[in-house]
């Protein structure tokens, strides 16, 4: 939908889908009014049974629409409006409109054979009421339903949809994790120094390019000449400091056998393996290395460097996550039909260790024993400590679910999220919207988060030309 300025009074009829989604969304509509009608609130009612994310939702907003009705004495008060709380949520503005039910029949003559469910259509009929009945105010139909708003806008009514889910306006502006210094960075640097500790070189400079740096960012110049490739350790006053990264690409520096194949792999393995930093995200389309790199950080770790004492896998099960509860067999045997692809890079990684069939066996029989899969339903309510946790999949979960399990880690333990927000398998996230890319714009900012995106498959011609011409 095409976003046009409006000015003026406005009054914002909500559909149920917006209540369902964010109970808040009562208190987000600044200044203005908001109209809730009387279908709408029987689908609340019909929709608050059950231990869903919606249904609690549900039951949340009818909480708050209680406590408004509270400071009414009366219908006629109702009928004039109730006043919003002078509330602030984060950083919006206070909400001081006022909340309208209807109290009346309003009726209105859609056309005949206009399709669709009947309490849209009864909304929209609603909608098309209010705005003649008051033609000096913007009647807005807010709704999460794109057919809803485009019969809307064919009806002459402004419909929007409820932007406060999205983290971006365009998945393009996603943080990438790394950047390229121009070709003269060098020379407009105002001051420069540089110094080793334990092994490792620093550079600290200072510039203008500072300013758009973040903590844990991948720089790199390809230029022959003055080739670097660091990540930014500390940035204040204008000024940065940078450790120039390890080279994962050579053999010597392999981990568990495996190599970078290209840059972007190079700076997730330095992540992965970097004990200062608790959080790291990985994005890519299929075939670029995520799981394979981050077991093999994780099977280091754990194994040779003792540093985590196991694997703790996991990923949302689609279609339906519920349904696990409901499949035989413990925990582990629930989620096998959903880590195929733990199995399959465990595989690549068991061959890279020379031996015969029996060593083979005994290291793979090790690898399980180190690695735990669990069920995003049983995460509730628990705490990691020390522990290695992979969640994979990460773009079909919603940032509520992410928050759920970013919050299980204890001291010691990290989080690495895996994921590609172009494969996005539940019909209610987007890019925009789903719960990684809102863990990716959250932890940019944190001295203790990474992040990098990885461009390249690596997996053959016959994938690579598949995932271009396809």
């Amino acid at each position: 939908m095409i976003k046009r300025v409006i000015t003026g009074k406005r009054l914002f009829v909500l559909d149920t889908n917006v209540l369902m989604h964010d109970p808040t969304s009562l208190f987000r509509f600044d200044e203005h009014d908001i109209f809730i009608p009387m279908v709408v609130l029987e689908e609340l009612d019909r929709g608050k049974k059950g231990l869903s994310e919606v249904s609690q939702n549900v039951r949340q907003v009818s909480r708050f629409l209680d406590e408004l009705m509270l400071k009414v004495g009366d219908s006629e008060a109702i009928a004039h409006g109730i006043p919003l709380p002078d509330i602030r949520i984060e950083d919006e503005s206070p909400a001081n409109g006022r909340l309208f039910f209807q109290t009346t029949q309003m009726e209105h003559e859609l056309p005949k054979d206009l399709p669709g469910h009947q309490a849209d259509n009864a909304i929209l009929a609603i909608a098309i009421s209010l705005q003649k009945s008051s033609p000096d105010t913007t009647v807005t139909l807010v709704s999460k339903d794109i057919n809803l708003r485009i019969k809307a806008t064919v009806m002459g009514i402004h419909a929007e949809d409820y932007y406060n889910d999205k983290v971006l306006d365009d998945v393009d502006l996603l943080y990438h994790g790394s950047t390229e210094l121009a070709a003269d960075f060098w020379d407009d640097l105002n001051r420069l120094e540089s110094w080793t500790n334990d092994g490792r070189t620093f550079y600290q400079i200072e510039g203008d390019v500072v300013k758009d740096w973040y903590c844990n960012q991948l720089v790199y110049s390809p230029d022959e000449s003055h080739a670097i490739e660091a990540v930014v350790r500390k940035i204040s006053d204008g000024a940065a400091d940078i450790e120039l990264i390890h080279d994962y690409r050579k053999d010597s520096h392999a981990i568990w056998g495996i190599t970078a194949r290209n840059r972007e792999q190079n700076f997730a393995l330095n992540l992965l393996m970097d004990p200062a930093v608790d959080f790291v995200s990985l994005l890519g389309q299929a075939g670029t290395g995520k799981t394979l790199l981050t077991l093999a950080a994780a099977l280091t770790q754990t194994i040779e460097h003792k540093q985590y004492i196991e694997i703790i896998m996991t990923r949302v099960t689609v279609p339906v996550g519920e349904d696990i509860g409901f499949l035989p067999g413990t925990e582990e045997e629930k989620m096998t039909p959903w880590m195929g692809a733990l199995m399959d890079n465990l595989e690549v990684l068991n061959k890279t260790e020379v031996g015969d069939d029996w060593a083979r066996q005994a290291t793979n029989d090790l690898l399980q024993s180190r690695i735990k899969i669990r069920s995003l339903n049983f995460m509730r309510g628990r705490t990691f400590l020390n522990r290695f946790i992979i969640i994979d999949e990460a773009q079909n979960l919603t940032s509520k679910q992410m928050k759920t399990l970013i919050t299980r880690a204890g001291p010691g333990s990290k989080i690495v999220c895996l994921g590609n927000i172009a494969q996005i398998d539940t019909p209610y996230l987007s890019e925009t919207t789903s719960g990684l890319t809102y863990v990716v714009d959250r932890f940019k900012n944190w001295e203790h988060g990474g992040h990098i995106t990885l461009l390249r498959g690596e997996r053959s011609r016959l994938a690579d030309f598949a995932s271009e011409h396809l």
